[in-house]
């Protein structure tokens, strides 16, 4: 697969969650279980659900026992997040194990996982941003505002996609090496957060 599969595969899963627009919906994964494509929709559709309890959470009015409620629903989504980003990372690890890796091979910024997750997000904002864009309630500044912004990003997705199949192909190649560190999040863990181990 290639980085435009990537997209046209959160694309794909963007548009399943809206048909119905509801973060308490059901989810299935069409994919075969240990394929990337398996990772990437579960992947994607958690970062969906996530972006509308974001937007949900930033209700003026919302009833602040449904906001600690929802709080705690977007901390778990960040843990499950980040859990499939080192499920991908791991897909790959093991996909480019035989690489012989060159003496003169360098080390990324951030994993291809990681690079992955920022398309996946990319997707959900050229998504919404499109909407907005398009919004007949909307003022003609407005849209073109975000006609504007949807521009950048459409131009920032063609930069990211190159960036990923780059890195991908170099990893291949052996002239960049996986290094990957796993996230060590503290305020989900009751040993390292203080306000858990203290009660």
């Amino acid at each position: 697969m290639k980085a435009a599969d990537f997209n046209s595969l959160f694309e794909k899963v963007i548009t399943k969650y809206h048909e119905i627009d509801d973060v308490a919906q059901s989810f299935e994964n069409p994919y075969k279980t240990g394929t990337l494509e398996f990772l990437l929709y579960r992947k994607n559709w958690i970062d969906t659900v996530q972006w509308h309890y974001e937007d949900i959470i930033r209700i003026p009015t919302i009833n602040p026992d449904e906001a600690l409620t929802l709080k705690r629903k977007i901390d778990a989504s960040n843990q499950d997040r980040t859990d499939m980003v080192e499920h991908i990372d791991s897909y790959f690890l093991k996909k480019h194990d035989d690489v012989i890796v060159k003496d003169s091979a360098k080390i990324n910024s951030e994993s291809p996982a990681w690079a992955i997750d920022r398309l996946s997000i990319l997707a959900l904002k050229i998504y919404h941003m499109h909407e907005e864009a398009m919004r007949e309630s909307a003022s003609e500044a407005h849209q073109k505002a975000c006609q504007n912004k949807l521009n950048i990003l459409l131009a920032q997705r063609k930069d990211l996609l190159t960036a990923i199949d780059d890195l991908l192909t170099d990893i291949s190649n052996g002239d960049k090496y996986m290094k990957v560190y796993k996230q060590m999040k503290m305020y989900n863990d009751d040993e390292l957060n203080p306000m858990l181990y203290k009660k």
